[in-house]
């Protein structure tokens, strides 16, 4: 197949959708394939354009095509969804697909090495432990209030339900207090391993000198600085800070018509798991600095006096996201201004 130009791929599990478009732009095949007949097809196919969604496995079977000596597009599947002609089935998806990758200003995205997505892997898995702790804790204490028996949120007081059973011995029955062992000691095991990632977060932070860059910045910590790190491509493939920050979502969403500007909430349309951590990190900030006493002449204190406290949040946010680019791209770190 030496006229194929690009190779348009629709990612599945174990069926593929494969498009292969010459130079102009006709389609010259447009069929499935199995899992094992793809690397094969990557392996026979001459060095080509080989364009995917950005989606799950889309950067294995991109460091794969990549190792095969081809150029390797991802393209963001909401920029995708244009292309594809009347009805939605695999074979319209991959011919838009393929159309889409051949797009002048069209953008892509870097292929992760498989040590950027270990780090992904690792924060994912604290979210997902942190979470079902969570969940534990909520059900738990949603258990005990049928008995009149009501525990403060947060993991820190559950040293209060030991307590609260012993003084309650006769209104709760022995198969309650047999399942509530059993959440406490779940609920331990996960508190125990969120607390070793967390170490393994914190012990790659003084090994990582990025990580030690990332965490001069007030409000990041740790599992930020990690999150950064797992999520955010190169940081020099974007023009300037203002531009990092509208990728993650931390900029007004555009309504905009008739040369009359029309501005709503933040888009939320980029990384949502760093843009999540600079805005609970901001508003700790926050918290904290009115605890100790803000300046009313700085630019927080202005923001603070006037604005309600998340909308301040996030603008500090949006303000933490361009010191982070211009950090990471000029290897500095933050300077108080």
């Amino acid at each position: 197949m030496p006229d194929v130009h690009v190779l348009a791929i629709d990612l599945a599990k174990r069926s593929f959708q494969v498009c292969g478009t010459d130079r102009g732009g006709a389609v010259l095949f447009n069929r499935t394939v199995s899992r094992s007949k793809l690397i094969q097809l990557l392996n026979a196919q001459p060095p080509c354009i080989v364009a995917m969604e950005a989606c799950a496995t889309s950067h294995y079977w991109g460091r794969v095509a990549q190792g095969l000596g081809h150029d390797v597009r991802l393209v963001p599947p909401i920029y995708v969804k244009p292309f594809v002609k009347r009805q939605k089935n695999d074979a319209a998806d991959a011919a838009a697909i393929a159309e889409a990758a051949l797009r002048p200003n069209m953008h892509c995205v870097a292929v992760k090495s498989a040590e950027h997505q270990a780090r992904a892997v690792a924060f994912r898995t604290h979210q997902c432990f942190v979470r079902q702790r969570t969940q534990l804790i909520n059900a738990l204490r949603g258990h005990l209030a049928e008995f009149g028996l009501v525990v403060a949120q947060g993991p820190a007081h559950l040293k209060q339900i030991i307590e609260l059973l012993a003084e309650a011995r006769a209104e709760v029955p022995d198969t309650v207090r047999e399942i509530v062992q059993l959440y406490l000691d779940q609920i331990d095991v996960l508190t125990r391993k969120i607390d070793e990632l967390y170490g393994r977060l914190r012990d790659a932070t003084r090994e990582n000198a990025e990580m030690r860059r990332l965490c001069t910045v007030p409000g990041v910590g740790p599992v930020t600085a990690g999150a950064v790190l797992a999520f955010a491509p190169d940081l020099r493939a974007f023009s300037s800070g203002r531009t990092f920050a509208a990728w993650l979502g931390l900029v007004p969403k555009q309504r905009s018509t008739g040369g009359k500007t029309r501005l709503g909430g933040v888009s939320k349309m980029g990384q949502t798991d760093i843009r999540k951590l600079l805005i609970v990190g901001a508003m700790s900030r926050i918290r904290w600095i009115v605890r100790k006493g803000i300046p009313p002449d700085s630019w927080l204190g202005r923001l603070v006096g006037r604005k309600p406290r998340m909308v301040a949040a996030v603008a500090l946010a949006n303000k933490m996201a361009r010191n982070i680019w211009a950090m990471m791209t000029r290897e500095q770190n933050y300077r108080m201004a």
